[in-house]
């Protein structure tokens, strides 16, 4: 990538922010070489990276005239995988001696559920490789499209001068301060004073507002009525997250209110609902598409004649489809042009807001939810189709998700959204009442994060399961001297004794419950572990045991990331770290803490070896704490 000359601090910052992604880039591209070349096929299994042996299913043009192709995996459903709508992948076969060779093209993920995707091809002739061989596997390739996408992005923010885009790079970046309306107060009596307060804020920004929503305060809530308000002003809105999920769930939340959304983009979760609101579905349900497929039929038909007919009737041929091919034309326009005339949300995630359907389109507002898991570079993606900018989320809990360390050294880890906190405090509003924990699960994340800002609300301040018992508790392995274990396979760790004493522990809090109650009130429970491998393990050891059968359905095991934005009753925490050397790894990222903490209702088990954790200031405050509770 070409150097970029730097002339203004909010220029400079952006520069580092561009050297620290062209970082990112190297290194995971050099990973994604040597994991292609080094590892198997099974740790590529375990990791999420792979799907080996699928299965190929049915083959159709779908509504926007893409090859698809189903594809499944009836083997290794344990595993989690990371194959998302937009992530590119390569067909491999593999030969008697376990070596792989890759189909020679690329091929794009547009939706895939936990063993079943559908992937777009991109010709006639990646399908005829397909049909060559009996058994294929699937595996991620390396994003060039999303990187690509990010620094030209960072790029048009550097070079922009005398635009909206520029204003906002000085705003958010530089000396630049924000401009507000002045406009009377608006009242929600079904919001509470903060909430109201942040949607107030959103409605009087010229520039930029941030929603900060620690845990548990109703940010999505106060996202939405934010964006319903802004409706009433303006006849269209962007709404953009850095995952499908976060997306998911704001466009599904909108459309709860009556919003009309167009969702450009697959949903992470295929049900009916979901996808009534995608571009492809309400494409094909747009009254013109039937005459648009029977052209866009005979046009695959007739290119498919070509080949067999004479030089006259091949002219004839090409005359008849360049008039098709115009009527095919004229029908997409005015399908296009009717979807977004008819929709008041675009929703996409950051990076497909760079998608050709939204080409030269521009927006009054764009609300980004999530917005501090989200690389800066990601952010300007979609801040250059917007006049303002609206950022919602929490710089307190995950970060966006970097592989090289380096480059988080360098800048990249810090968000747009955690810049304007620090740099332009009169344009955050902090929602200060939580709904979800017990007043003593959220009192040591509220002290520490949030400098006792947050306050539980009435109904949830004393709620417990059991009467007379701790809202948290430490259960300390030290002195069973319990060691965790470095897996290469997955590139993880695990502690089987703390994983097998979290199980056992579980049944016993199940049984103290009452299993007949857990089954009436449906009682939910999460198993969290910060490391992938432990959490494979824990559920293997709860899929084998009879006592959990019937609670199945109301048990969820999952990383801190997967836990994201989720809530359960009762919460089991299995830390894993036990060495004598006091190594923590990324417990030092105190930011996963946070969340894992606070998806907690009422009751919070937290397994650790002291020995190892209480060298940290947090993880000593944080067990200092849970065992004066305890007393």
């Amino acid at each position: 990538m070409s150097s970029i000359k730097v002339t203004t601090s909010a220029d400079s910052i952006l520069h580092v922010q561009h050297k620290a992604l062209q970082m990112e880039y190297e290194y995971e591209k050099e990973m994604y070489c040597r994991q292609a070349e080094l590892k198997g096929v099974e740790q590529k299994i375990k990791q999420g990276l792979c799907w080996y042996p699928v299965a190929i299913g049915r083959n159709y043009f779908n509504a926007l005239n893409s090859l698809a192709i189903e594809i499944s995996r009836s083997t290794d459903l344990e595993y989690e995988h990371n194959f998302e709508f937009g992530r590119p992948i390569r067909f491999f076969h593999r030969s008697f001696d376990g070596s792989i060779t890759f189909l020679n093209f690329t091929a794009t993920v547009n939706y895939a559920d936990e063993n079943r995707m559908v992937v777009l091809l991109p010709n006639q002739e990646a399908l005829t490789q397909l049909n060559s061989h009996d058994t294929l596997g699937i595996q991620l390739y390396f994003d060039e499209t999303s990187y690509r996408t990010m620094f030209e992005a960072l790029n048009d923010v550097i070079r922009a001068k005398d635009t909206r885009l520029a204003e906002l790079k000085e705003v958010i970046l530089g000396n630049r301060k924000p401009e507000f309306r002045s406009i009377l107060p608006m009242r929600f009596p079904w919001l509470n004073g903060s909430q109201e307060k942040a949607v107030n804020q959103v409605l009087c920004a010229k520039d930029v507002a941030v929603v900060h929503g620690p845990p548990g305060t109703g940010k999505t809530t106060t996202l939405v009525e934010s964006i319903y308000e802004t409706l009433h002003r303006e006849n269209q809105v962007l709404v953009c997250a850095q995952s499908n999920t976060a997306v998911d769930w704001i466009a599904e939340k909108l459309t709860d209110r009556g919003v009309p959304v167009l969702r450009i983009g697959n949903p992470s979760r295929v049900n009916d609902k979901m996808l009534s609101f995608t571009y492809e579905r309400q494409f094909e349900n747009h009254p013109s598409y039937t005459e648009l497929w029977g052209i866009r039929k005979a046009i695959r038909e007739l290119q498919g004649s070509l080949r067999h007919k004479s030089s006259s009737e091949k002219e004839k041929i090409h005359n008849r489809l360049h008039k098709l091919r115009d009527r095919a034309t004229e029908l997409e326009i005015l399908i296009n042009e009717s979807l977004f005339a008819n929709a008041r949300v675009i929703a996409s995630t950051l990076v497909s807001s760079n998608h050709r359907v939204l080409t030269a389109r521009r927006f009054p507002t764009l609300f980004i939810d999530e917005a501090a898991q989200a690389l800066e570079a990601a952010c300007w993606i979609a801040i250059r189709k917007a006049d303002r900018v609206v950022f919602a989320g929490d710089h307190l809990q995950l970060p966006p998700t970097i592989k090289c360390m380096e480059a988080a050294r360098n800048g990249l880890s810090h968000t747009l959204m955690e810049r304007i906190c620090q740099r332009k405090p009169e344009c955050v509003t902090l929602l200060d009442t939580q709904y979800r924990m017990n007043e003593a699960i959220m009192h040591f994340p509220g002290q520490w994060f949030y400098h006792n800002q947050l306050k539980a609300a009435p109904e949830v301040r004393y709620r417990g399961i059991l009467d007379y018992d701790t809202p948290i508790t430490w259960i300390d392995t030290a002195e069973q001297e319990f060691k965790e274990e470095y897996r290469p396979d997955t590139s993880g760790r695990i502690n089987k004794e703390e994983g097998k004493l979290l199980v056992k522990e579980l049944e016993r809090y199940i049984r103290k419950i009452g299993e007949a109650r857990i089954m009436e009130e449906r009682i939910d429970f999460g198993i969290i572990s910060p490391y992938k491998a432990q959490v494979h393990y824990l559920r293997g050891l709860i899929k084998k045991s009879s006592f959990f059968k019937p609670f199945r359905k109301l048990i969820t095991i999952h990383t801190v990331d997967g836990f994201q934005g989720q809530e359960r009753d009762v919460v089991f925490i299995s830390l894993v770290r036990a060495n004598e050397d006091g190594q923590i790894g990324f417990l030092n990222d105190l930011r996963r803490m946070n969340v894992a903490i606070t998806r907690a209702r009422m009751k919070l088990v937290i397994l650790g070896d002291s020995s190892t954790l209480s060298r940290h200031p947090f993880y000593n405050k944080l067990l200092t704490y849970i065992t004066e509770l305890d007393e």
